[in-house]
C-alpha cells in the first residue's frame, strides 16, 4: 500500500528537482550579475577618482606656482625645498590646498626620481620610489592605479582591507596666467583612500543579494505550495482511479465468473440431460424387455463427456505446480508429431519443420509443455479438414527461443479473435473452450509469451516466445 501512496507524487519529483534546478540557478545568475554590476559601479568610481585626483592635481599645481614657486623665486633666488622655511611654505600650500578633500597622502618628486616633499616626511630624500607612473608623469602623461591589500576572497567581492587609488601627474612651470602646459618641472603623486568608497559599494551589492536571496525564497515558497496542493489533488486522483480501477477489476471477475458459470451450467445441463433421457428410455425398453440397443453406449460417452468437461475446468482453475528440468523444445516438438502422426496421416496433412542449429535449453516442465503444444497442433490440424500443411519453425537470439507454428486453415474470424481466450468460449461444436486457456497459463507460468493471429499468406499462426534457462520459481539453471 505505501507503493501505490508514494507512485502518485513520482511525477511531481521531476518538477520538484526542475524548479530548485532552476531557483538556484537564477540565483547564481542574480548574484553573478550584482557581482558584475558593482565591478561595473566600482570602475565607475575609479574613473570619477582618477578625474578627480587630476583636477586636484591641476589645482595643486596652479597653488605651487601662485603661492610657493613665485614667492620662493623673489626671496630665495631659487626654489630649494632642503631649506626648511621653503619645505614648511610647501607644507602650508599642499595641505591647504587639499584640507577638504579626501586625499591620504601627496608626494612631489623631482627631475632625478627623489622625493622632494611628501605627507610622510621619512621618506623625503629617498630616490627611486617613483616607477612606472612617474616615468609616464615625466614624458607629461598623467596615470592612475589601485592599490588593494587582502586576500583573493576579500579582493574577489570587493571588501580588500586597504585599497587605494594612486595617481601621477606631471607639475609644470606655468608660463601665463591660467596655463600650466609648460615644461615638466617634477611629479605629484596623489594617494586618495578608496575604504569608504569600497564600504558603499559593498553595502549596495549586499542589499542586491538579500534581495534576490529574498525574492528566490518567495518563489521557492509559492513554488512548493503550489507543487505540494497538485501532489495532493494527483494523489487523491491516483487513489480514485487505483479504486475505479479494482472496482473494474472486480466487475470483470465477477462478470468472467457469471460467464464461467454459465459456460459450465450449459456444457454440463447437456450431456446430464441426454444421460438423463437415455437412462429413463433405457428403463422403459427395460420394463418392456425391449432391446436397449445403444442406450449404454450413449450413457457411457456423455458421462465421460461430462468428465472431460469437470477436468479441464479443473486444470483450468487449480494453480499449476510444474517440476522444472532442463529440456529442448525441438525433443517435445518431435515427440509430439510422433504421437499424432497417425492423426496427421488421417487428415491428408504434413508437416514442415525448419529448426536452428544448436538451439539452447530451455528450464521447463517438459510434460505440461508437451500438454500445450500438443494442444495447439491438434487445432492447426482441425483447422484443415481437407488437409494442408503445417509449418513449425524454432529460432533463436540466444536470450529466447521463439517457436511459429503455422497452418494453411481458414483462419480465425475477426470477430471471435479477441475472444479466444475466454474461458468456455469455442467455436466447436464438442469443445469445451478451455484449451487455449490452458496452453496460455502453461506458457505463462514458464515466463514465456505466446500469440495467435491470422497469417497474411492464410491460416492462423501461434508465436510462443520461451526465454533460455531462466530463473524461475526459485529454480536455478546449471548454465
Amino acid at each position: 500500500m505505501s507503493f501505490v501512496e508514494q507512485k502518485p507524487q513520482a511525477p511531481f519529483r521531476l518538477v520538484r528537482y526542475f524548479t530548485l534546478a532552476s531557483l538556484i540557478m537564477i540565483l547564481i545568475g542574480s548574484i553573478a550579475l550584482s557581482l558584475l554590476n558593482t565591478q561595473w559601479v566600482k570602475s565607475i568610481q575609479v574613473s570619477k577618482n582618477e578625474t578627480y585626483a587630476l583636477s586636484l592635481v591641476e589645482n595643486l599645481n596652479h597653488q605651487i606656482q601662485v603661492q610657493f614657486a613665485l614667492p620662493m623665486v623673489r626671496e630665495y633666488g631659487r626654489i630649494q625645498l632642503s631649506n626648511p622655511n621653503q619645505y614648511a611654505v610647501m607644507d602650508t600650500v599642499v595641505h591647504g590646498t587639499m584640507v577638504s578633500f579626501k586625499v591620504a597622502r601627496v608626494t612631489i618628486y623631482d627631475m632625478a626620481n627623489t622625493v622632494a616633499y611628501s605627507y610622510d616626511k621619512d621618506i623625503v630624500g629617498q630616490e627611486g620610489l617613483g616607477g612606472h607612473g612617474y616615468q609616464l608623469a615625466l614624458a607629461g602623461t598623467s596615470s592612475s592605479k589601485i592599490q588593494q591589500k587582502g586576500s583573493w576572497f576579500e579582493i574577489f567581492f570587493g571588501i580588500p582591507k586597504e585599497s587605494k587609488l594612486v595617481t601621477y601627474a606631471p607639475l609644470r612651470i606655468r608660463e601665463g596666467i591660467g596655463d600650466i602646459s609648460g615644461p615638466v618641472t617634477g611629479v605629484i603623486e596623489i594617494i586618495q583612500d578608496l575604504e569608504t568608497d569600497n564600504e558603499a559599494v559593498f553595502k549596495f551589492q549586499r542589499k542586491i543579494v538579500f534581495v534576490c536571496c529574498g525574492i528566490m525564497l518567495l518563489l521557492l515558497s509559492g513554488v512548493l505550495w503550489v507543487l505540494s496542493r497538485g501532489e495532493r489533488f494527483y494523489a487523491n486522483h491516483a487513489k480514485e482511479q487505483i479504486r475505479l480501477k479494482e472496482a473494474l477489476e472486480q466487475s470483470r471477475h465477477l462478470s468472467s465468473l457469471g460467464t464461467m458459470t454459465a459456460g459450465i451450467s450449459h456444457e454440463i445441463r447437456n450431456p446430464l440431460g441426454i444421460i438423463r433421457s437415455s437412462a429413463e428410455l433405457l428403463k422403459r425398453k427395460i420394463d418392456q424387455g425391449a432391446d436397449t440397443g445403444t442406450l449404454p453406449d450413449i450413457i457411457i460417452e456423455e458421462a465421460s463427456r461430462l468428465n472431460t468437461i469437470i477436468t479441464n475446468f479443473l486444470n483450468f482453475a487449480k494453480p499449476l505446480t510444474p517440476t522444472f528440468a532442463k529440456c529442448y523444445i525441438e525433443d517435445v516438438i518431435e515427440k509430439i508429431i510422433s504421437a499424432v502422426s497417425i492423426r496427421i496421416d488421417e487428415h491428408n496433412c504434413h508437416v514442415v519443420k525448419s529448426f536452428e542449429k544448436n538451439i539452447p535449453a530451455i528450464w521447463a516442465d517438459a510434460d505440461i509443455l508437451y500438454q500445450a503444444m500438443l494442444n495447439i497442433l491438434l487445432n492447426s490440424i482441425q483447422a484443415m479438414p481437407e488437409g494442408g500443411t503445417i509449418y513449425i519453425d524454432i529460432t533463436t537470439d540466444r536470450k529466447n527461443i521463439q517457436i511459429n507454428l503455422r497452418d494453411e486453415g481458414t483462419g480465425i474470424p475477426e470477430e471471435i479473435l479477441e475472444k479466444i481466450w475466454d474461458p468456455f468460449f469455442t467455436s466447436k461444436e464438442k469443445g469445451t473452450g478451455l484449451g487455449l486457456g490452458i496452453v496460455r497459463k502453461i506458457i505463462f507460468v514458464h515466463g514465456g509469451q505466446i500469440d495467435i493471429q491470422n497469417c497474411p499468406q492464410g491460416g492462423a499462426c501461434a508465436s510462443i516466445l520461451l526465454p533460455v534457462l531462466k530463473v524461475i520459481h526459485g529454480k536455478h539453471s546449471d548454465r
